[in-house]
């Protein structure tokens, strides 16, 4: 079962022993457990829905269509995986569920659905798997009824082209679906999110996502070859040109709109083989500059590696505190003191995937690069992140009870600016609270994604709970707001592969300039005139 206020399957859990408490204690302090809302209390609480008289079936297009009011499913779709979600989810505050939920098996009832809304005056969240971590699918007060539009039926695989390596599946298929569908014909996407367990393929191209392979395969938009948009001005159809010079590539207006369009039915991605050989390697880089260095070189000689992942020494520490088996960790540090590595290491992760004889040739020519540099293999470490990798959403859970707020931001900039921005958006995050109310905020970075020009930053931090869930999220925000007023400053991007949903949205405008803005409102103008998708997410009218 669906876990309803936080991340993952119910029955799964992170487990956490004394050496992470005592890691956090000595660094933030000791947390305070909370006490959270019961499932049973917060349904309890739901009011009734204003489309009570939308019950049942109704014909639209010849389409058979049912809206659910029931409150349990409404409390189930009323949030994503935001840390003020989780907020409002544990503590029962919720500021609106939806009023109802709709759940569309075809293109066809896509459309009904949008004619129902506009009938009814009603608004529309489209729901794919839920995993924004940015306010994308939240539920907000608004003085509208508000359907949440869960595209989990639009969960198929209608063509595939093997010749022209096009799949076509539709925009509700979750990630691991596809991949066990690929993998027996001897392909793969390659996409792999941390998000990967619950999130769609719709979901992945509405966020603009990147994945752990990134560095090989590329990002979503050199996946994504088209599709099909339901908005409420009209269908639109995306052909999977291989490459065009008919104007604007209309496709790169729903890469990253968040359902501020319309809700994209089906999804072309272009495939690859499955490759011959898969393998990451581990490496200890001595020291921060050194370690900067190598992945420069690797980047800018592009070397065809699958994956490039650069960890601070501060997060090395941290992942080091916080592994499942002590034992290796220490036999790690024996070997590592034994190779005269500093303490202040960095942890280097090489991804090569492909032709075996590719490959290789590109893992040679990556561990050259890394020892001329200084660095030293730890194969342990490699197979250990490999295994915990999709841990860490379930550990944020865990952290939760333990009286502990743990979230993420990203950003990129230019390598020229790297080093400025990560020593300043570290700073602005570690002193947030310290100076309003003496709290202590731990923080930690790793580059995530790598290009020949820069990179970006994947930033983690914990804190304390507050007493009260208004405090916890006010000393969210005073960390968000810190951490993002140096972004601005910096000339970063507010959002490097999470999208901007609501949380970002303030910061937007910073970015891309008065007729910048104006252009995406008149976009969203003529695919949605009377605004009925997504209120308040990417375009929000408000400020920080």
């Amino acid at each position: 079962m669906r876990r309803w206020n936080g991340w993952g399957d119910e029955s799964e859990t992170a487990h956490l022993g004394a050496g992470p408490r005592r890691f956090l204690e000595q660094r933030i302090g000791a947390g305070t457990p909370p006490m959270d809302a019961t499932l049973e209390a917060v349904v309890a609480a739901v009011p009734p829905s204003r489309l009570a008289h939308a019950a049942g079936q109704s014909e639209e297009s010849g389409t058979g269509i049912a809206l659910d009011l029931d409150p349990e499913a409404r409390v189930r779709r009323a949030r994503g995986q935001s840390f003020p979600d989780l907020i409002a989810l544990r503590s029962g505050r919720l500021e609106a569920v939806p009023d109802a939920i709709a759940r569309p098996r075809s293109t066809g009832v896509v459309r009904a659905v949008i004619d129902i809304a506009k009938d009814r005056g009603a608004r529309l969240v489209p729901y794919g798997g839920g995993t924004s971590v940015v306010g994308g699918v939240s539920v907000l007060r608004h003085p509208d009824p508000i359907i949440t539009v869960d595209l989990a039926g639009l969960n198929s695989v209608t063509d595939l082209d093997e010749r022209s390596g096009l799949v076509t599946c539709g925009a509700g298929t979750p990630g691991p679906d596809l991949a066990a569908f690929l993998a027996a014909h001897g392909l793969t996407i390659g996409h792999e999110p941390q998000s990967f367990e619950l999130a769609t393929v719709g979901g992945w191209v509405a966020a603009r996502g990147s994945g752990l392979r990134s560095f090989g395969v590329g990002r979503i938009e050199q996946l994504y070859a088209g599709g099909g948009l339901e908005a409420p001005a009209g269908s639109m159809r995306m052909a999977p040109y291989p490459a065009s010079a008919a104007g604007p590539d209309l496709r790169q207006l729903v890469l990253g709109s968040e359902g501020r369009l319309g809700i994209l039915t089906d999804v072309i991605l272009r495939t690859t083989p499955l490759p011959e050989v898969d393998r990451l390697e581990a490496w200890a880089m001595p020291g921060w500059p050194a370690a900067l260095e190598a992945v420069q070189e690797i980047t800018r000689a592009r070397v065809p590696l699958s994956t490039l992942r650069l960890s601070t020494p501060a997060e090395s520490r941290t992942l080091l505190a916080f592994a499942d088996r002590p034992s290796q960790i220490r036999a790690l540090a024996t070997y590592l003191r034994a190779r005269r590595q500093p303490k202040d290491w960095a942890l280097l992760l090489v991804g090569t995937a492909g032709r075996r004889r590719l490959a290789g040739s590109a893992r040679a020519e990556a561990a050259n690069i890394v020892g001329a540099h200084g660095g030293v293999r730890i194969p342990a470490l490699a197979r250990t992140w490999s295994r915990t990798r999709f841990r860490s959403p379930y550990l944020r859970n865990t952290l939760w009870t333990m009286g502990y707020g743990s979230d993420t931001l990203e950003t990129a900039t230019t390598w020229g600016r790297v080093p400025q921005l990560l020593a300043r958006l570290e700073a602005a995050i570690a002193n947030a609270l310290e100076g309003t109310i003496g709290e202590r905020v731990h923080v930690f970075t790793h580059l995530s994604h790598l290009y020949p020009s820069g990179s970006s930053l994947y930033v983690t931090f914990i804190f304390r709970l507050g007493p009260d869930p208004d405090q916890t999220l006010d000393r969210w925000w005073t960390i968000k707001r810190a951490a993002s007023s140096v972004i601005e400053a910096e000339g970063a991007t507010i959002s490097h592969h999470h999208g901007i949903g609501t949380d970002n949205a303030p910061w937007l405008a910073a970015e891309k300039g008065p007729l910048g803005m104006a252009a995406l409102e008149s976009i969203v103008r003529t695919f949605d005139p009377d605004g009925i998708m997504n209120p308040g997410v990417l375009l929000a009218d408000h400020h920080a």
